[in-house]
């Protein structure tokens, strides 16, 4: 692998007439994202900004599974546990600084989230101009499944989502479909999985508001829709034990199945999501809620749940993690702060005029 091309492979990287096309390239791995993967579509994004003949910019994954199901949690885990979590954070950093200059990309950004697009896969997309669910869509933000907390801008979007909608999935890890997806505020357009590749090829030589006329059809019911009333209520809660114990009293059976689906995730992480996304919510703009993110994602680092999370689900796949603390009444509000604390040098600073202002 030439320095010059990290990513090698595993983000193809062309141009075709009016076109940029980026394909993430790990299917085996559901195209899960690593640092030299950010790096290679950061090049690629500066490169075409700067290009008068590139007009729009589409991102698709490898293969028939999906989009991406996240970030590469295998290496996250051992760093985490072999070296300290140095590695992760930088990693984090640049991932970040992807996220919120996606969101601020001067040309049309055309997601295809089609298939699985999880955490990292759906801040490498739904930040996008243009995000294109289908009916094979699965949307989500897992991470309280792993003892983490949702990242890449998913408190941003899942707070800015109708209602209590985003608590809902921020604490459950719920994945939806495309009319969900489009409820949520996580896609735009809906198109036929079968029009995709007529789709991909059209944008070359065709501006996207054609081609979405020319392809995108009518997207299927959002089913949370008929469950707005027990979520709109329950998660308007103060806190994760209020929240379950409405879930609980609630008639709709869908609400008790929430909260048995909440009761199995990292209890910390669960009180510290809650937070983030109230957080969210007054901070405004995306550049703030991706630096509080970050304070969130390195303080896990040195959390227990996190490592264990991660064994539990992906390592040794047995589906049953043993979370320190292990309930919600042992998670005090000091631990809870200890993830918002300021991080000194170590901040990821995005907001304008920052000496770190995300790279153009």
């Amino acid at each position: 692998m030439s320095p010059a091309n990290p990513g090698g492979d595993s983000v193809l990287v062309r141009t075709e007439g009016r076109a940029g096309y980026l394909t993430l390239n790990r299917p085996k791995a559901l195209n899960a994202i690593d640092h030299a993967m950010v790096h290679r579509v950061g090049e690629a994004l500066t490169a075409w900004e700067r290009d008068p003949a590139v007009e729009t910019v589409v991102i698709t994954g490898a293969g028939e599974r999906g989009l991406c199901a996240g970030g590469d949690i295998r290496t996250i885990h051992e760093d985490a546990r072999a070296g300290g979590g140095v590695a992760s954070a930088a990693f984090w950093r640049d991932e970040y600084r992807m996220n919120a200059r996606i969101a601020r990309y001067p040309k049309p950004y055309v997601a295809v989230m089609d298939g699985i697009v999880m955490g990292g896969g759906v801040g490498i997309s739904a930040h996008g101009s243009v995000r294109i669910v289908t009916e094979r869509s699965r949307v989500a933000m897992p991470e309280t499944g792993i003892g983490f907390v949702p990242d890449v801008g998913g408190t941003y979007l899942l707070s800015r989502a109708p209602g209590e909608l985003g608590t809902h999935l921020a604490l459950t890890g719920a994945a939806v479909g495309a009319g969900d997806a489009l409820l949520c505020g996580l896609a735009d357009h809906f198109v036929p999985a079968e029009r995709l590749p007529a789709l991909v090829a059209d944008l070359a030589g065709t501006a996207v508001p054609e081609v979405l006329a020319r392809h995108a059809a009518k997207a299927p019911a959002a089913g949370l829709a008929d469950h707005r009333e027990w979520i709109d209520h329950c998660y308007a809660a103060g806190t994760v034990e209020e929240i379950l114990d409405r879930l609980l009293d609630a008639d709709a059976p869908a609400a008790k199945e929430a909260a048995a689906t909440i009761l199995t995730k990292s209890p910390t992480a669960l009180k510290v999501t809650l937070a983030a996304l109230r957080g969210a919510r007054e901070l405004g703009s995306l550049e703030l809620v991706l630096e509080q993110e970050y304070r969130l994602s390195c303080a896990a680092l040195s959390s227990a749940d996190l490592v264990e999370g991660i064994r539990a689900q992906v390592i040794d796949k047995d589906r049953n993690p043993r979370w320190s603390p292990a309930t919600l009444a042992e998670v005090g509000e000091a631990d809870v702060a200890r993830y918002f604390a300021p991080l000194g040098d170590r901040e990821l600073s995005l907001a304008a005029g920052s000496p770190q202002e995300v790279p153009r």
